[in-house]
């Protein structure tokens, strides 16, 4: 089950997204980003394990923090979670609005992703969850979909696809690519907070979050791999009209077998089940993220009150989804997921920092699991959440400053009424 969680979460992002990358770093800029950020989540994921299993709280992030670091920086851990949680569902709609097109075209997308966001937001108030075995179900049938479509594709497969205008901005364009090779693996770290719920930690989250980490680096090679060779980056990031495309593997497969083959429509189908995954999954996890903040009052009370009949998070998923429904309306999918990339960096940063902390402050806390490879595990994460967290700010300064400023209000609003 933390397999499916952990593979369920993030594999909305083999999908879409990642291909934007492309257009900024090429074949091998997206490529060498995608190594340092693989290192990234494999260190990362196992030292944030650590602490989700000695301290299973809901809150995640500004819990952590909050107990290592004290109260203000853990409202930054927790803005900067809810910031990653809130803006990813917004990408992730678009997605799915341009997966959905492709079937109707005569709907249009932003039309289809509002929709999707009005609906699993109403089924969430309503307290509808998808059921674990549900989300291991088409976890495990997108999986299989990228098999599938590796399997069709990696025939065609041509290195020299990989090596045209490999490299288009330069080495910088390495540093411009990393908000989307974090794509690929957004929002993994969600599944810590089950920890508390696990059947012998120390034994379970080792091979859950390890069994979930290794298929999506595994899916990840395939997936970029297969796609770019069967007929260069370019093929897959614009459309036939030149605009970019939330949608590239259907791209590559129409190089292949059209687009009105069995085999085409099967991987819209199914890649819409693992969009409808990540999204529900993420949604559900950020009402929870944001509710917790309302209910310790880090936010406004009214943000940590449940609905008094249905018993859920109603007000918290309101106020995600009114903020998601703008970020759509904006119509920038790079964007959003770059401010969700900041957040999530942020997150990583604040609690590798609190982990080793509280390694120092509190050596006694019981600890069910322990990170291997102490304290190299958890430095290596932070270092490189910092790199990228500083090439990211250098590439996007304009979105960095509207992220800062951002957090920067929050943060004197929380001084203020929190007195």
């Amino acid at each position: 089950m933390l397999w499916g969680l952990g593979v369920g979460y993030v594999i909305s992002g083999m999908y879409f997204g990642w291909n934007l990358g492309l257009a900024e770093g090429g074949t091998l800029g997206l490529a060498i980003a995608t190594v340092f950020i693989i290192i990234m989540y494999v260190t990362f994921t196992f030292s944030y394990a650590e602490l989700a299993c000695a301290i299973p709280k809901a809150g995640g992030a500004f819990d952590y923090a909050s107990r290592a670091l004290g109260k203000d920086m853990g409202f930054m851990g927790g803005m900067a979670q809810n910031i990653e949680f809130i803006f990813a569902p917004p990408a992730i709609a678009f997605a799915i609005g341009a997966y959905f097109n492709l079937f109707f075209p005569q709907i249009p997308i932003l039309a289809i992703a509002v929709f999707a966001y009005v609906v699993f937001t109403a089924l969430n108030i309503y307290g509808v969850k998808a059921a674990a075995m549900f989300e291991l179900t088409i976890t495990v049938l997108a999986v299989g979909e990228l098999l599938l479509f590796s399997g069709i594709t990696l025939p065609h497969f041509e290195f020299r696809n990989l090596q045209q205008n490999s490299l288009p901005h330069g080495w910088q364009g390495i540093f411009a690519a990393i908000p989307f090779a974090i794509w690929f693996f957004l929002a993994i770290e969600g599944v810590a907070n089950v920890a508390e719920e696990a059947i012998n930690p120390q034994r379970t989250i080792l091979i859950g979050f390890g069994s979930a980490i290794l298929t999506l680096v595994i899916l990840c090679i395939l997936t970029f791999a297969s796609s770019v060779g069967v007929a260069g980056w370019e093929a897959i990031v614009y459309k036939a009209d030149g605009s970019m495309s939330d949608s590239p593997l259907p791209l590559a497969l129409a190089h292949i077998v059209g687009s009105n083959h069995l085999l085409y429509h099967l991987l819209i189908t199914i890649g819409l089940f693992g969009l409808i995954a990540s999204f529900h999954g993420i949604i559900l996890a950020a009402g929870r993220s944001v509710f917790e903040f309302g209910r310790v009052k880090f936010a406004p009370a009214f943000i940590g009150k449940i609905h008094p009949k249905f018993q859920t998070p109603s007000n918290a998923l309101l106020v995600n989804m009114a903020i998601g429904i703008i970020a759509l309306l904006t119509g920038k999918t790079a964007e959003i997921i770059t401010i969700s990339v900041f957040g999530a960096l942020t997150l990583y940063i604040i609690s590798m920092v609190s982990l080793l902390k509280l390694r120092k402050k509190e050596p006694g806390l019981a600890r069910p699991f322990k990170v291997p490879m102490y304290p190299w595990f958890p430095v290596i994460a932070l270092i490189i959440a910092i790199i990228s967290f500083v090439a990211m700010t250098i590439f996007n300064w304009k979105l960095a400053i509207v992220y800062f400023v951002f957090m920067g209000i929050c943060y004197i609003a929380f001084k203020i009424f929190k007195k």
